[in-house]
């Protein structure tokens, strides 16, 4: 039983979606990671649940939730799958900016495919010489009568070569702007797959990006807003993948504890080894506290979102992220090491979370990042 409490709208919601996602799901888990391919089959079960476009405005076909039961979603799904959870995390990340900062036309074109799952979106803003230095992006936006024409080359991007719209940022005289990109637009070119560590089910590709002309009406705000954009985006969607690793290592917690209850070795149960003992004492309370963090960031964005961008709202966000990503790896580690030889097994499903428990520490920003971003918002405060 977890020993964070929600409200019992929360508890319902994460009850459905924690029954959805081991029954349908779960089973599906290994074959995602040894296809290395977009799960378009969860993507109809969580679609056809209301779950894709959970987070966005019902008067675009969303759900209309708030991020904590978002986060839960993130949460239950991650537990089973990680691949699996990336479907709903780039589609929400995607979907983020035209949410924050796009005109109403902008947003009732989009978003009602996105939030029903018709249509796929990606998030387009690293570069390869501008990663955690975000702001260093060199795509180009030169306005041209009533388009804009894009140069430039993206990559590391979540979704590549499944996304029919990609949130591209590019720099514009005024400054970073972000504009929405058909997949289908002249000059817009998906590069190679990588081959990952980890969430492997979730494709992740170079894009080429050459005299690309998009209409003036796919901007998103006004030339030069999309530096802030992005900031405002990340404020929400860190909490999702602390989520993300939030559920990654309560499901491999699930798994050592069951096993270790189970194995006997010196013809006892491995569970009545005290050294044991400490390892799952130490799993369970770094998960709830992660599970403090995260629940706890995801209510300040329901609280002080419409505020503006909010140091207090960035600080929990970075926390939370780096804090949850960081148990993530561990827990996965430890869990392996619990299971001894048969966690280095894929069958048992512990190696897998391992792998894809690591890509929660980089994205989004790393924790690196995250830790000066946390102590940014302490030294600006006093």
């Amino acid at each position: 039983m977890n020993l964070f409490e929600l409200p019992q709208e929360y508890v319902e919601i994460k009850d459905t979606i924690h029954r959805l996602a081991q029954d349908k799901i779960k089973p599906l888990a290994p074959q995602i990671d040894e296809k290395e391919e977009y799960p378009h089959e969860v993507l109809k079960i969580l679609s056809d649940q209301g779950f894709i476009g959970a987070n966005m405005p019902e008067q675009y076909g969303g759900a209309g939730l708030d991020l904590l039961s978002f986060c839960t979603i993130v949460e239950e799904v991650a537990r089973v799958c990680a691949s699996s959870s990336q479907v709903v995390v780039v589609q929400e990340l995607g979907a983020l900016p035209i949410m924050i900062g796009a005109s109403d036309e902008l947003k009732q074109r989009i978003l009602p495919d996105v939030a029903t799952g018709k249509k796929i979106i990606a998030y387009a803003l690293t570069e390869p010489g501008a990663g955690s230095d975000a702001g260093g992006i060199k795509t180009r936006a030169e306005l041209d009568g009533n388009h804009y024409v894009l140069n430039g080359q993206k990559m590391f991007i979540s979704n590549g070569g499944v996304a029919d719209y990609y949130t591209v940022f590019a720099q514009t005289d005024k400054g970073i702007t972000a504009f929405v990109v058909d997949e289908d637009t002249p000059g817009f070119e998906v590069g190679k797959l990588e081959k990952k560590m980890g969430i492997k089910g979730s494709p992740t590709a170079q894009l080429y990006i050459e005299n690309c002309r998009v209409p003036v009406e796919n901007r998103i705000g006004e030339e030069g807003e999309g530096w802030l954009i992005a900031m405002k985006t990340f404020d929400k969607s860190r909490p999702t993948v602390a989520a993300q690793a939030l559920g990654i290592a309560q499901g491999a917690f699930d798994i050592a504890l069951e096993y270790v209850q189970e194995r006997e070795q010196f013809g006892k149960k491995v569970a009545s080894f005290q050294g044991l003992q400490f390892m799952l004492a130490d799993m369970a309370t770094q998960i709830e506290a992660a599970r403090g963090l995260v629940y706890r960031a995801a209510a300040k964005v329901n609280d002080l979102s419409s505020t503006g961008k909010n140091p207090e709202l960035t600080q929990a966000s970075s926390m939370a992220k780096m804090y949850a990503s960081d148990v993530a790896m561990k827990v996965t580690t430890d869990a392996v090491q619990l299971l001894g030889g048969y966690g280095y097994i894929q069958e048992y499903n512990v190696e897998r979370m391992m792998r894809d428990a690591k890509i929660t520490q980089i994205y989004e920003g790393t924790n690196q990042i995250q830790r000066l971003v946390i102590a940014k918002t302490l030294l600006s405060r006093h």
